[in-house]
């Protein structure tokens, strides 16, 4: 039963991909890679990876699917149709294809008790992981700790991502107004409040003051989502969970209260500023961490020197990165969010 499962979705998997190659409206293919994350969602769970599957509903077909949503209110559902067939990355991505799967010819035959993962590498970490980090999440121990340098590269790429999109979003939204200084003529009344109804994002459209079914349901369902991005963040270390998926989920819970109340109630309860300030405070926390433990007399991000017992000191350490990781993945995710959906607005809420 279970192996039929298992080829049933990868055969659903297969058909998702392919149909969004083939379809023309944005919007449907929007629909279908949200659904496409979420089979990978659950061929992970399949397969024992409850952290990465985790990751994927989250960030697949959670928070990826409201930013192409967002974009796709800015720039319309319909594909432009190409003038010409694409040959060249045709036959590039054919090219690569082939390289990649002859390369897998000298990989290791897949699943043979002899191969190195099995003989060396997993029992390393299964016998010595309990006894050196203390943590029962293993995954949590190997990204916090063991690939500490690996998880602050990725914090550090998520803060990079952040910042560029809010430096390209902010010079287009300048351009923008410096063209529409020059065409425009003298203000009116009138034109003023042409300018302010037409100047409104698409979130600060959604949602009113007589949708009550949203409302009460958003009120009802926000503090449960934020209280379990808090299960998430502290209790990755015992389960599935830690800094990356509870940023994930502290976001949506922000971004499902802009898109039912106003993205200007939002900005008033996390302003752009503070988004700003705690995206880079995640990074700070994260590598302030390998700082105080060089302070110490240890290697960077070498948390046994944080504390008397060495034990103690991998909790600690793992508990105050993993927190850097989600404060950033929290920041970055509202940045995002902020730049797209504002991006529409006039002078008076602009990003900067």
């Amino acid at each position: 039963m279970e192996q039929f499962t298992d080829i049933f979705l990868m055969l659903l998997l297969v058909a998702g991909a392919l149909s969004v190659l083939y379809v023309r409206n944005l919007f449907v293919a929007t629909m279908l890679l949200g659904a496409v994350s979420f089979i990978m969602a659950l061929i992970f769970v399949s397969l024992d990876a409850v952290d990465v599957a985790f990751t994927e509903a989250a960030v697949g077909a959670g928070i990826s699917t409201v930013l192409y949503l967002g974009t796709l209110a800015l720039v319309g559902s319909d594909e432009k149709p190409a003038r010409r067939r694409a040959l060249v990355p045709l036959l590039v991505s054919l090219l690569v294809g082939t390289a990649l799967v002859y390369a897998t010819f000298d990989m290791p035959a897949f699943g043979r008790a002899d191969n190195p993962v099995q003989t060396h590498v997993a029992p390393r970490y299964i016998e010595e992981s309990p006894k050196e980090i203390g943590v029962p999440n293993m995954v949590t121990s190997v990204l916090a700790s063991y690939r500490g340098f690996d998880t602050f590269g990725e914090v550090t790429v998520i803060f990079t991502a952040g910042i560029g999109v809010l430096l390209i979003l902010s010079q287009l939204r300048r351009r923008r107004e410096d063209e529409a200084d020059l065409t425009d003529g003298p203000d009116t009344d009138t034109n003023m409040d042409n300018d302010a109804a037409a100047s409104a994002s698409p979130a600060e459209r959604v949602g009113s003051e007589h949708d009550l079914v949203p409302h009460v349901v958003a009120k009802l369902l926000i503090p449960f989502i934020l209280l379990f991005a808090l299960y998430v963040q502290f209790h990755g270390d015992f389960g599935p969970g830690g800094g990356f998926q509870a940023g994930v989920i502290f976001a949506a819970g922000f971004i499902l209260y802009s898109l039912i109340f106003g993205l200007h109630f939002t900005r008033q309860i996390v302003s752009t500023r503070l988004v700003k300030f705690l995206l880079a405070l995640g990074v700070v926390l994260y590598g302030g961490v390998g700082v105080v433990s060089l302070f110490l007399g240890g290697n960077f991000l070498d948390y046994n020197v944080l504390s008397a017992d060495p034990v103690a000191g991998q909790h600690l350490g793992i508990l105050l990165v993993e927190l850097g990781v989600g404060i950033t993945v929290t920041a970055a995710m509202i940045a995002i969010f902020y730049a797209f959906a504002g991006r529409a607005e006039g002078r008076g809420n602009d990003i900067n």
